[in-house]
């Protein structure tokens, strides 16, 4: 079993640096906030892969929820900030 959390991991991790580039290429500020939120999530999910393979369970599980309500905090705040008219580029406020 735990070749399988170990193959898992690889894919999830491969996968967060094609959303990694996404969120760099994005054509739009959504689109990167988007990509960084997705590879945030592919981590919490390695997170918790490595709280079913370790003995250490309660360290990981507690990480992993703070990891989970940061990640949820930020997006939002993030989407908060650029919905306003405050995150343009060019420095014109609405």
């Amino acid at each position: 079993m735990s070749a399988f959390y170990l193959w898992v991991a690889i894919i999830l991790m491969a996968n967060a640096f094609l959303c990694l580039y996404r969120a760099a290429a994005g054509p739009t500020i959504q689109d990167r906030i988007i990509g960084v939120n997705i590879v945030n999530t592919k981590t919490l999910v390695v997170l918790l892969l490595l709280f079913f393979y370790s003995g250490q369970r309660h360290t990981y599980l507690d990480i992993a929820l703070v990891y989970a309500l940061l990640n949820f905090v930020v997006t939002v705040a993030l989407s908060r900030y650029i919905e306003t008219g405050r995150g343009q580029i060019d420095g014109s406020c609405n």
